[in-house]
């Protein structure tokens, strides 16, 4: 069993693992749980009722949430003139076309996020198996295959977060900082929740949304009761 700190122990005195809390009161739990020297990131984990195995039951989208994250997010865009230029003044942190595939390549990833104009996902595409395993691969889906670089620079920035099923069907991101207001808390995680429900697959069979829960990088998982977070009960059956 892994060693626990007193803060996570202190906090976790507090919650019965057995119970499922309402939303409200799980942001509460989770807020004043928070001790770290650090300002914590709020996180929430999705169980879903799906194999990810099959491509008709693969969960995969982008959400932007109402209040951002609370995170300073790199972004590399692969662009040339006009278009390289609309990226800098966006506020792209790297820009570049085969200089930028190389530093790649060299293994310098010094970003958390990655765009792309179609044009330049022949040079793209050599970096599939550096970027494919961290996630960083562009995806016209998921907006990051586009002639708007600037907006989609932008979205990212402003607080956009990309979520996919993995295995055992788990799904979880940070959804903003313990230093949000509650308020702010509970239209993130609302925000994201109901994102997944909404991209639930055709394959998807029998209850989609087993679990929902909430914690901070260092506290205690405090479980949802599901009908105080999906939206007219969507995505429990």
């Amino acid at each position: 069993m892994a060693h626990r700190g007193k803060r996570y122990l202190t906090a976790a005195k507090g919650i019965n693992p057995e119970k499922r809390y309402p939303l409200a009161q799980a942001v509460l739990m989770v807020k004043s749980g928070a001790k770290a020297k650090f300002d914590e990131t709020i996180e929430v984990a999705m169980n879903l009722g799906v194999d990810p195995r099959h491509a008709d039951q693969m969960v995969r989208g982008v959400v932007s949430l109402p209040n951002g994250t609370g995170k300073a997010v790199r972004v590399a865009v692969f662009a040339r003139g006009a278009k390289a230029d609309e990226a800098k003044k966006a506020g792209a942190d790297l820009v570049g076309a085969e200089d930028l595939a190389e530093q790649i390549n060299a293994g310098k990833i010094d970003f958390d996020r990655c765009v792309a104009t179609p044009d330049m996902m022949a040079v793209v595409g050599r970096l599939g198996k550096v970027l494919g395993p961290r996630g960083l691969m562009p995806n016209p889906k998921l907006g990051t295959v586009t002639m708007d670089v600037a907006g989609a620079v932008k979205a990212v920035k402003g607080g956009q977060v990309e979520y996919r099923v993995e295995k055992a069907g788990l799904i979880h991101a940070g959804v903003g900082k313990a230093s949000f207001s509650e308020a702010q808390s509970l239209e993130n995680v609302k925000a994201f929740v109901d994102a997944v429900v909404k991209s639930k697959p055709a394959g998807a069979k029998g209850q989609f949304v087993k679990k929902v829960a909430l914690s901070s990088t260092m506290g205690p998982g405090v479980r949802i009761d599901l009908a105080s977070v999906l939206v007219g009960g969507q995505g429990a059956s």
